[in-house]
Parts: C-alpha cells; structure tokens; sequence
C-alpha cells in the first residue's frame, strides 16, 4: 500500500471492470477510500472484495448514469454518505461505445450516447465541485479518447462525445481552478487487459503499428496516470488531456 492518496476519498464511476476498475483498484492501493460505481452490483461487490482483501478501503455504489441531473445528483449524494461526507477525487470514466457508422445511427441511439458520455459527467461533476471547493479543493479527472483527435472509420458517434468531454476539461480548468478544483483528462490509446498465455493476438495490436509502443495498452498503464493527476504530484496541471496511448495520436514510427 501507498500513501499518496491517504486520507483522501474518490469516486470513479464505471468502475466495475476494465479502465475504471484499475483506476479505483490504484486509488485505493495509494490510501484513497473509494466507492465503486456501476450497474452490475455482483461485479462491483467483487472489485470492492478484491480492494478491501489488498488492505484498501472500498465501497460498491450501483449507479445507472442515464445523463439526467437527477441520477447524477443521487449518485453523487450517496458516494458523499459512502465516503464520510465529502468526495475528493471525483473520476467521469463511465461511457459506452456503440459504432454504427453514421448513416446507420439512429437518433435514440445518438441521445443515449450523449447521455452517458456527456450529460452524465456533465451533470455528476455539477453536483460535486460545490462541496469541493467548500472543503478546500478536489480533483476531477475525465477519460477521453484517441480517437477524439484521430478519426477512424464507425467512430463518428463515440469520438465526439469524446471530444466534448476533452472540451469540458479545458472549460472547466478554468470555471473551476481558481476555487481549488484542479480539473485534468486522460486519453486511452487502444486498451486492452491482458491476452492469456498462448492465447490469440489482440485484434487492438493492428491499430498499434508504426508507434513507439508497437503493442496494446492494459488498464494499469491508465490507472497510473489518474493516480498522477489525483495527486499533490501533479498540483501543477489544469486543463490537460495526458495521452497514454503507445505515441498512436502524436508520433509515427517509419521502419527502415
């Protein structure tokens, strides 16, 4: 166990599995109480199981982030009960990712993705800025997407929500950094966790060719980043997207 995080308290949203799992699995493990939202109650008890058997200090939250202020209000309420009355770190990681192409979006399907994606962390972090800059300051971290700034084909839908979510960082950076909040985004590359032994490649591991990192990204390499950011390490930083994904948006790699 580490002591970065100690005496903080945190809240990621979808963090039953994948990216949010390793972000609330890290928090924990540098000292921070965390309450571990979703829907699915069975898996998130299990993350918390797994958290409080590493010595850490956890709680599961069900939560359905369905983009209305009320969710997110009850959501953010409930956390606050969770953690003893305040929420340091709040961490918008939950969204979905559907990829019809845009001819082949319908319009329900549309607003639900603008709902979870982006109303939802729009409305959570509304309802918990105030009591963190009440309490003296607070961190929120958002988690973008590459392909936010390198279009790929069926990415139309999600890479928007994606960019609205990096342009909330920036606008809320400076709403919200002169009252204490400092406000911070990551960028997943592509993200897998880890094949099995002798098993198949990733189908990810075509994306990653020609960059510095050659190979998929797991959810640890993310998770150490939010844990950067939540810290007093990085009291410095407002406003900016940290890529963690393998050099993909910003470098090429041209083989001889």
């Amino acid at each position: 166990m580490g002591e970065r995080l100690r005496n903080r308290t945190a809240l990621v949203t979808g963090s039953t599995s994948n990216i949010g799992q390793a972000i609330a699995e890290a928090l924990a493990a540098e000292g921070a109480h965390v309450v571990v939202s979703g829907r699915n109650r069975e898996r998130g008890t299990q993350v918390v199981e797994g958290i409080r058997a590493s010595g850490g200090r956890a709680d599961f939250v069900a939560a359905d982030l369905d983009g209305s202020a009320e969710a997110s209000r009850d959501l953010a309420g409930r956390a606050r009960t969770a953690l003893g009355g305040r929420i340091d770190i709040l961490v918008n990681n939950a969204g979905v990712y559907p990829a019809p192409g845009t001819t082949a979006t319908d319009e329900k399907t549309f607003d639900r993705v603008y709902a979870i994606n982006v109303k939802a962390p729009f409305f959570l972090t509304a309802a918990v800025v105030p009591a963190m800059t009440e309490s003296g300051g607070g961190v929120v971290i958002n988690l973008g997407s590459w392909i936010a700034r390198l279009g790929v084909p069926l990415g139309a839908l999600y890479s928007s929500t994606k960019g609205a979510l990096e342009t909330l960082t920036r606008a809320w950076a400076a709403e919200f950094g002169p009252l204490g909040v400092r406000v911070n985004a990551i960028s997943p590359g592509v993200i897998q966790p880890p094949a099995p032994e002798g098993g198949e490649p990733h189908p990810g591991e075509i994306m990653m060719k020609g960059t510095p990192a050659g190979r998929v990204g797991t959810p640890d390499a993310v998770a150490h980043a939010a844990v950067w950011l939540a810290s007093d390490e990085a009291a410095f930083v407002h406003g900016t997207v940290v890529d963690v994904d393998g050099g993909r948006t910003g470098v090429a790699v041209i083989a001889a």
